[in-house]
């Protein structure tokens, strides 16, 4: 029961009309976009506009023992942001702001309800780019950080770990620290913006992130190669990384994964129908420079090697074509959820063991009558599946064994989503239990009272 008390207590912090309970935050503060996970309805949403505010809400609920569960955009697929029925939404939308562009050091300064679309726009008019694209340009910059999204370039810049040069946050406690800054490294004392980076909201809440930005290039081809088998798919990837010409993303997509893209997004790549009949996986390849005679050589050496590589073919595609297929396989998780899906995973495993992986995915779903197709960043050896099984315990049978086969070829359980609460199980499951148990003490150091997104990565 949310009390008159406890809005106006809110409200002397936020401002009155910022602080939402009943059937204001119902729907849409509810969930996220993570597949088989009930919605909850919190006991309020507040929306902070400064730091101060944020310190003043965390200070509030530590004293009332109050959970909290920060929300950006509601992009996310791991259920992280689903708050707590006696919980309080902390949501950022309205710290929106981009502080700084600043061209001299390359870095950008924002505030965490700033989406990927808004920071994509400022940095294109400075001839500059924030490298991580997760998939959906209306995820907040807070959001991105807090679930170390990754994305089809991770490859060539690496994730949001990578890219996130400081922090300003706010501890459990209301403390506000700062950690880095506008500088590529330091080694002073522990590495905080390290630690918060993929926290998913259970350390510290981030009010304002310092990103790494680079020059954004003129130029970009796409390049399409069908495969007869998914390992004459993966196994040339190594090869192609070795190359230095340092693709900007490489994917793969199975065959039923690109008819339905194609279905759905009415999409014609200019693929014979023999060709087609004898594909199990494509392989996407885009090259970017900044001189257009660079990526024309660079363009022809990714052919040469791929069709030594034993492709049906090889299809350097129309910019315009290149980049519906970019655009539809960003879009592949709404094809997926179209299409009914039970769950999506994100395993990640070693690059070069991609094939032996999804040969033990192909075994485990023909054993237990489930389908699970796929792509993804074989550049990096991320791996997304769309599991089909509408038996709950078949399902989770499935999923775990999926997930431990990931882990035993030297993996992890996610790459880029994140365990929010809808992984936490398998988590528990197959990773070590003194690693998770260093994990709560740092969590108990950062948020003694444990009201940061409490039941996220772990119970």
């Amino acid at each position: 029961m949310v009390t008159d008390q406890v809005i106006d207590q809110l409200e002397a912090i936020a401002g009155r009309g910022h602080v939402w309970s009943g059937a204001q935050a119902r729907e849409e503060y509810s969930h996220d976009e993570a597949l088989g996970l009930s919605p909850v309805v919190a006991r309020a949403v507040v929306r902070p506009a400064s730091v101060a505010q944020v310190s003043r809400i965390v200070e509030w609920a530590n004293a009332t023992a109050t959970p909290l569960t920060a929300r950006g955009s509601g992009t996310g697929l791991s259920g992280a942001c689903i708050p707590l029925a006696n919980g309080v939404v902390v949501s950022f939308e309205r710290m929106n702001a981009i502080r700084a562009i600043d061209e001299g050091n390359h870095v950008a300064v924002v505030e965490p309800g700033v989406t990927l679309q808004q920071l994509d726009e400022a940095t294109a008019r400075a001839g500059l780019i924030y490298p991580v694209f997760p998939g959906e340009l209306s995820g907040s910059l807070g959001g991105n950080v807090a679930t170390n999204a990754g994305g089809m370039r991770a490859v060539k810049y690496g994730v949001t770990r990578h890219q996130v040069l400081g922090l300003e946050a706010v501890l459990g406690t209301g403390e506000t620290i700062t950690s880095g800054g506008r500088f590529v490294k330091a080694t002073s004392g522990y590495d905080l913006t390290q630690l918060i980076v993929g926290s998913e909201g259970t350390l510290a809440l981030v009010t304002e992130a310092i990103l790494r930005l680079y020059p954004r290039p003129r130029w970009s081809a796409t390049v399409l190669a069908p495969f007869d088998s998914l390992p004459a798919c993966t196994a040339v990837v190594p090869a192609l990384v070795r190359t230095g010409v340092g693709p900007l993303m490489v994917e793969y997509i199975d065959d039923l994964t690109m008819a339905a893209l194609s279905h759905n997004e009415d999409m014609e790549l200019g693929i014979a129908e023999e060709i087609k009949a004898r594909t199990v996986a494509y392989l996407v390849v885009v090259l970017e420079n900044d001189h257009d005679d660079r990526l024309v050589e660079d363009t022809g050496r990714v052919s040469e090697l791929l069709g030594e590589a034993g492709a049906l073919d090889v299809y350097v595609l129309p910019p315009s074509a290149g980049a519906r297929l970019i655009k539809a396989r960003e879009r592949a998780f709404w094809s997926t959820k179209a299409a009914g899906a039970d769950d999506l995973l994100d395993v990640v495993v070693p690059r070069a063991e991609i094939a032996r992986f999804m040969q033990e995915v192909a075994e485990l779903a023909r054993a237990s009558g489930s389908f699970v197709p796929g792509c993804g960043h074989a550049g990096d050896g991320n791996v997304h599946l769309a599991v089909f099984q509408n038996d709950p315990q078949k399902r989770s049978e499935v999923i775990e064994a999926i997930l431990r086969a990931g882990v035993a070829l030297g993996g992890a359980v996610s790459g880029e989503h994140g365990i929010g609460r809808g992984k936490r199980s398998y988590l528990a499951a197959v990773e070590d239990p003194a690693k998770m148990a260093l994990w709560r003490r740092i969590k108990a150091a950062f948020d003694p009272n444990n009201i940061l997104n409490p039941g996220a990565i772990f119970e």
